[in-house]
């Protein structure tokens, strides 16, 4: 079934948006080791209160596991927080080589990629959709965005690809719009995701369209829900830029994130569709109803062993905690990793800064008195964004620090894990900013 309202990635108001406290005084800790556990992999000792946050959820089982991933600066290797097993009830225990259905954290990946190709010229950041995507021209928009489709009225400028990376184009998402216009998303299968082969009680099942071209084409006939570059409102932007970059690089959509992004930083384990071989390090993904766990979409059934019938950009990755940090480290090197070329400095620069365009009213939105970059929110020198399944990650520039919280559980907002790790996490690094004060 697709991504749904089990997948609601509301998180950023309440944690990811906190980021900018966290960080405050970033650096005083810039190049700080982990104590005596520098060159080790667990520094639980030097991360005591998200340690404990990993043991509270996964002993009193929870969660079949909590893990925690830290790197500063340039350490080849993250360190970790945390564990568990892949699944409740079985003893193989997670690992960095574990294997996460990342969601949403697929949109910075697509929206880097897209900053690939406006630094190389073949875009523009503020290049109109539709000359690339020629059905794009002639938009409508919705006077009431849970109203009639055929109450429109003429979009009163053209999207552009800023607009895209930073969802102010006024595009709907399957998971966001409501009424008239959420129906048709389900009708034409315009999905951003995927959760599980079983049928779950309430949500109604949707035949995906048939690859990415069909996709954009049947996204194009659908009216905005608000006026380009009026409104912050979460989206399917990024899942459109899948197509873009098809179209402008001439190369399917993950075959350019494998060359361009995933082989330059040694990403290995990123994939829409886990080879059948990788299957035994596929976490299982758990609804959570009324605080119990229930597998939705085993590992070594799961629903990405399939190929996906669109390649989703905005949600449709699976990582391992070792490749996401590799991203993550990619973008704190500014574009280089082990002395390789992943993309320029300014590329990263300008893709981690606020791209939201002046005459956008964030107020009400997920995102208000913030800013938003190419597929992340970006706050001061951080930069990041989660998944819907519960996993975050993100880089402070400032800090130079990268972190990532794995587990598997849907909706997020079932548990306040990540209020709770933002908390734990702004604790530890005082006690850090105490003791090397104190040194």
């Amino acid at each position: 079934m697709p991504l749904d309202t089990l997948a609601d990635p509301r998180f950023s108001r309440r944690s990811l948006l906190r980021a900018s406290a966290l960080f405050a005084g970033g650096a005083a800790l810039s190049g700080l080791p982990f104590g005596r556990a520098a060159f080790a992999h667990d520094v639980a000792e030097d991360w005591p209160n998200v340690a404990a946050l990993a043991d509270k959820y996964v002993s009193q089982r929870k969660l079949a596991n909590l893990f925690l991933t830290f790197g500063w600066d340039q350490q080849p290797h993250a360190h970790t927080v945390g564990g568990g097993t892949l699944a409740l009830g079985k003893p193989a225990m997670v690992d960095e080589n574990s294997l996460y259905r990342i969601y949403s954290m697929s949109k910075p990946i697509t929206g880097m990629a897209t900053m690939i190709l406006i630094d190389e010229g073949k875009l523009g950041l503020d290049q109109p959709v539709h000359e690339i995507l020629p059905a794009f021209r002639d938009m409508q928009v919705l006077v009431d965005p849970e109203g009639p489709l055929e109450n429109t009225v003429p979009a009163n400028q053209p999207i552009t690809i800023r607009m895209l990376l930073t969802h102010t184009a006024g595009l709907g998402y399957q998971i966001i719009s409501k009424g008239p216009l959420q129906k048709a998303f389900n009708e034409q299968g315009l999905i951003g995701g995927r959760v599980s082969r079983l049928p779950i009680p309430g949500i109604e099942p949707v035949t995906p369209a048939p690859g990415l071209a069909v996709w954009a084409d049947r996204l194009a006939e659908l009216p905005l829900m608000y006026q380009p570059a009026t409104k912050w409102s979460y989206s399917c932007s990024i899942d459109l830029l899948g197509r873009v970059i098809e179209v402008v690089s001439g190369m399917e959509f993950e075959a350019f994130l494998k060359s361009r992004i995933f082989e330059p930083c040694g990403m290995t384990s990123t994939w829409m569709q886990v080879p059948a071989s990788e299957a035994h390090r596929l976490t299982d993904n758990y609804g959570i109803v009324g605080g119990t766990p229930f597998p939705i979409d085993p590992g070594p059934a799961s629903v990405f062993l399939d190929p996906p019938e669109v390649a989703a950009g905005g949600g449709g990755l699976v990582s391992s905690p070792k490749d996401y940090d590799r991203f993550l480290r990619m973008l704190l090197g500014y574009g280089r990793i082990d002395g390789k070329f992943v993309m320029s400095e300014e590329a990263v620069r300008v893709g981690t800064s606020n791209l939201i365009p002046a005459s956008v009213d964030t107020k009400g939105s997920w995102l208000e008195g913030e800013g938003h970059g190419a597929g992340g929110r970006s706050k001061g020198s951080s930069f990041g964004w989660g998944g819907a399944a519960g996993t975050l990650g993100a880089v402070d520039f400032d800090l130079k620090l990268r972190s990532c919280l794995w587990t598997q559980y849907m909706p997020s907002e079932a548990y306040p894990i990540r209020d709770e790790f933002m908390a734990a996490m702004e604790k530890d690094l005082a006690a850090m900013r105490a003791k090397k004060k104190a040194a």
